[in-house]
């Protein structure tokens, strides 16, 4: 079992930052691959950044070059840093963590984030 506890979110201007975070408690967090959704009122959740055990990462198109995922295996935490918000990045965001062999999948319950002026 694993739970995740996503920190971090908040109102901000458009134009700022704004840095998740994603604690994991439970064992094996390097086995897993780590991710970051988000959903918008009267949308479907989407993913927005992806990172695997090894490092390797996978953006949505519309936060490329302006969010970066990373994570530190030692803390158990995954980030989501993000930079140039725009209203439309207004959302609940979620992590997710995906076992890299066995799939099986958990969520945390999800952070606010507000971009309006």
């Amino acid at each position: 079992q694993v739970q995740l506890v996503e920190s971090g979110g908040g109102l901000v201007q458009p134009g700022g930052s704004l840095r998740l975070s994603c604690a994991a408690s439970g064992s094996g967090f390097n086995l897993y691959n780590m991710g970051w959704y988000r959903q918008a009122p009267g949308k479907q959740r989407e993913m927005v950044a992806l990172i695997t055990t090894r490092g390797f990462t996978n953006y949505a198109d519309s936060v490329k070059g302006r969010f970066t995922i990373s994570r530190d295996n030692a803390k158990n935490t995954v980030y989501l840093q993000m930079n140039s918000l725009k209203p439309e990045d207004t959302a609940v965001y979620y992590c997710n963590a995906r076992h890299y062999i066995f799939e099986n999948s958990y969520w945390g319950q999800g952070t606010q984030v507000t971009v309006s002026s």
